[in-house]
């Protein structure tokens, strides 16, 4: 009867482990460092600091959009549009406008199209958003 015991704890607590591991590795993605691409671990979401200042105003006189690349509305129209480094080991680095805070995690989703937007803008003129999401924050 106690090895019957023993193996059902081990069972319910290995099925409690794996409930629990999404919950985890959730909470750690809103850690306070960088965030980092699921899909690439070389990959890099940084805030654009003081430090990065006269590099974020040459990218930003280059930038192509003023809407913002993941939900579409326009960078400014929910206060001050907040940019990000997109950085890759081995290439240049990229700045990256949203329109609120919100949109950094959903950006991280699939960075790779977001950025093609980016590109696609460059040869467009001014304004061209990149697609909308109907769940806005």
């Amino acid at each position: 009867m106690n090895s019957r015991f023993s193996l059902r704890s081990v069972v319910l607590a290995a099925g409690a482990l794996l409930v629990a591991a999404p919950v985890i590795a959730q909470h750690d993605h809103h850690g306070s460092g960088p965030k980092t691409d699921a899909s690439s671990q070389n990959a890099q979401l940084i805030r654009v600091t003081d430090q990065d200042a006269s590099w974020a105003a040459a990218e930003r006189a280059k930038y192509p959009l003023t809407t913002c690349v993941v939900s579409g509305e326009e960078l400014g129209s929910m206060g001050k549009a907040p940019e990000y480094i997109y950085r890759v080991k081995g290439r240049p680095d990229r700045l990256v406008v949203f329109c609120c805070s919100g949109c950094d995690e959903d950006f991280l989703k699939n960075p790779a199209a977001h950025l093609a937007k980016i590109e696609a803008g460059k040869s467009k003129p001014a304004g061209n958003a990149g697609g909308g999401h109907n769940n806005h924050h």
